[in-house]
């Protein structure tokens, strides 16, 4: 394969990594607290201050992830907590600390307070919350702390990374952070509501179309060459 092949194919392979990011968006427009990604390309130019031409790749490797807060969907939920502006929720799991927005939250039979996955919900200390079993009128303030017949028992730790540059998708709603953590200053949670997935479907389904067109094109391309050289090879070959 030639120069043009093979600047071909790099857009091709990226533009079909893309493809997998946008469907993924798509498939998880419903998904409480999920974050849009998107993919970024870079330019690669090898030869660029030598005589011969220079030689220019497009990468698309690297994903990006769009924190823009979703809107509110109010459930009326006890334990459903949305964040208001910036911060995660901090998560306990198998494989370590973990931060999400999704505040889909409901006490096990240990009266420990767990996500969806099971994942024990962190209190502003770092420490496990934990609802009383003869808890009667359970509220929320607006800085996290849960109170039940007006006695606080615990207060729902708020963070987010010193870096943003740290933080990285780890599964579905969960980010890990390669870095440090920091408490959010001034908290604000709304009980009995979810932040819903940021995803906006018109805005992905446009995107998939032009990404489908755009590979469509690069196939055609690369065709088209295969085609060149295969007459070029045979037309020597007389």
């Amino acid at each position: 394969m030639e120069n043009p092949g093979y600047v071909t194919l790099s857009r091709v392979s990226g533009l079909q990594r893309e493809m997998q990011v946008v469907a993924h968006n798509i498939a998880n427009i419903s998904t409480a607290g999920f974050r849009r990604e998107g993919m970024i390309f870079s330019e690669f130019v090898l030869g660029a201050d030598r005589i011969e031409p220079s030689l220019s790749m497009a990468l698309g490797n690297t994903r990006h992830t769009y924190q823009l807060q979703g809107a509110l969907s109010q459930t009326g939920g006890t334990f459903d907590v949305a964040i208001e502006g910036e911060g995660f929720f901090l998560l306990e799991t198998p494989e370590g600390e973990r931060l999400t927005r999704a505040g889909t939250f409901a006490p096990n039979e240990a009266g420990e307070l767990v996500n969806r996955d099971g994942h024990r919900v962190l209190d502003a200390g770092g420490a496990p919350v934990f609802v009383p079993p003869d808890a009667r009128a359970v509220a929320l303030a607006r800085d996290g702390t849960f109170s039940a017949d007006g006695q606080p028992f615990a207060q729902l730790g708020l963070v987010r990374p010193v870096d943003p540059v740290t933080l990285s998708r780890a599964a579905g709603t969960q980010f890990v952070v390669d870095g440090d953590l920091e408490p959010v200053a001034n908290p604000m949670m709304l009980q009995g509501f979810i932040e819903e997935s940021n995803v906006d479907p018109v805005t992905e389904l446009v995107r998939m179309i032009e990404v489908q067109r755009a590979y469509e094109r690069g196939q055609k391309l690369l065709e088209s060459e295969d085609e060149r050289i295969r007459n070029v090879i045979q037309t020597l070959g007389r």
